[in-house]
């Protein structure tokens, strides 16, 4: 009955069953990778507390090491900044020893030219006060000589005019008393000329007196009264001409001594004035002359403190220009040794690095035959044509160091080779890993993971299978780049 009953189940019991059976099953698959999820989590912590504790260790090792190793480094750096700043101080206390020494010389090389510049001055000024003492000390000896020589003519154009005046008075009272004789003579011969004429007229007046008694008388008395009208007309003209006359004759005699003296004192002036003018046109010239020696003076002397200015202001130039090259080769200086200090303690760290072959060799010997050798020492010997052989040649002392350059850079493309190969690796055994891990939760094998392992086995870089051989590098590392990196 019971087979029965299960042989005859409806359709809907076959399909419950079947969900039942699904979901037991999902239960237990669940279960199992509950399990293994919780192992794997107790894995994973476990492994994560042992890393953990593990890199605290490494940690605490490394940093011991590193303290002891950077502490070293520092004190050999401090050696090293000691010494270099003790050089350093000795050289710029040497050569603010020589700038302090050569502003000392300069200065005192100042100071005597500017004390001789001085001293020519007050000579000149010494010289100048002397030669205008002595123009001064001329002139008021010439003015002088001119005063005495003018006083001494004054003297005798004076006693001259009191001599001339005197001899002019005398002639005045000669003439005056020749003309008294001559008046004298002339009324005497006039009374006795009248007298004479008086008797011939009387003697003539009493021969004739009867004979024209009458007609005398008539015109005698006409002759009188026209006599008398005459002199009493003509009495104030006569008396005004006599005045004028006489005044005449003094003017007369006034105006031609005053002519004659009126000339020697126009001489005397044009002479007078003619010496004047020379001496001033003299003065004149000599006083022009000492304006120019005073300006030519001055022009020397502003010339001496101008080229003493110009000289001082090339000096200060020259100083500054001094100063400031010797400070910025003190930056080239310190720019050079900070780069000197950086390539040797790039040096050390390289050292550190270094493996015992390149301690022992460096410099690895050439890789070419002995005909491959002589052909490239013969090539090296010919004298370069191009611009660029021609440039490369100036440095072939450095060869050594490009052979040592092309060999980090060739190991360094190795290295980056190698590293691409296992980043390659790496993704493979990752896709491995989660192809594993997949095949673990849906209940497959586990050997998946060897055979991907197995497949790509690791090999370290400093194996001796993968180790590449060291050799004399001859070509330039841009070439090798350039050919041997991949686009």
């Amino acid at each position: 009955m019971p087979g029965k009953r299960k042989k005859f189940l409806t359709e809907e019991e076959q399909l419950l069953q079947a969900q039942q059976k699904l979901l037991a099953e999902e239960d237990s698959r669940r279960k199992k990778e509950d399990m293994l999820m919780q192992y794997l989590k107790e894995k994973l912590a476990k492994e994560e507390n042992n890393t953990r504790l593990n890199s605290i260790k490494l940690t605490q090792q490394w940093r011991a090491m590193m303290r002891q190793a950077k502490s070293q480094e520092l004190c050999r750096d401090l050696e090293i900044l000691s010494q270099t700043f003790e050089r350093v101080v000795d050289r710029k206390d040497s050569v603010i020893k020589c700038l302090t020494k050569d502003l000392e010389e300069a200065e005192e090389q100042h100071c005597m030219a500017f004390r001789s510049h001085m001293e020519n001055v007050q000579r000149l000024l010494g010289l100048q006060a002397a030669r205008v003492k002595r123009l001064r000390e001329e002139y008021q000896l010439e003015v002088s000589a001119l005063k005495e020589e003018f006083d001494s003519e004054r003297e005798l154009i004076v006693q001259q005019h009191a001599h001339e005046i005197s001899d002019i008075k005398d002639i005045l009272f000669a003439m005056e008393e020749n003309f008294a004789e001559k008046e004298k003579e002339a009324l005497q011969e006039f009374h006795s000329s009248m007298d004479e004429i008086k008797n011939d007229v009387l003697e003539e007046k009493q021969a004739l007196r009867v004979q024209l008694e009458g007609a005398v008388e008539a015109l005698w008395r006409q002759f009188q009264v026209a006599l008398q009208q005459y002199t009493d007309a003509t009495e104030e003209r006569r008396i005004a001409f006599d005045a004028l006359k006489t005044r005449d004759e003094k003017s007369a005699r006034e105006i031609e001594a005053q002519a004659r003296r009126l000339q020697r004192l126009q001489d005397s002036m044009a002479s007078v004035r003619a010496r004047t003018s020379a001496l001033a046109r003299e003065c004149e010239e000599r006083n022009q002359r000492l304006r120019e020696e005073r300006a030519a003076a001055r022009l020397h002397a502003l010339q001496g403190k101008g080229a003493l200015g110009e000289q001082r202001s090339r000096e200060r130039k020259r100083l500054a220009v001094l100063a400031e090259h010797s400070h910025r080769t003190n930056a080239v200086l310190n720019t050079v040794l900070r780069k000197a200090e950086q390539v040797l303690k790039m040096g050390e760290i390289c050292r550190r690095m270094e493996t015992e072959q390149e301690k022992v060799l460096p410099f690895p010997p050439s890789a070419l035959t002995p005909e491959e050798q002589r052909d490239v020492d013969t090539q090296l010997a010919q004298t370069p044509t191009q611009q660029l052989s021609q440039v490369a040649a100036r440095y072939s002392s450095m060869e050594r160091f490009w052979c040592r350059y092309n060999k980090v850079l060739l190991e360094q493309l190795a290295l980056e080779h190698e590293r691409d190969a296992l980043q390659r690796e790496n993704g493979r055994l990752r896709r491995a890993l989660q192809l594993y891990l997949e095949g673990l939760s849906l209940g497959g094998d586990a050997p998946a993971l060897a055979t991907a392992t197995a497949a790509t086995p690791i090999v370290p870089v400093g194996d001796a299978r993968v180790r590449r051989p060291s050799y004399m590098v001859v070509i330039e590392a841009a070439h090798v780049v350039k050919h041997l990196v991949p686009s």
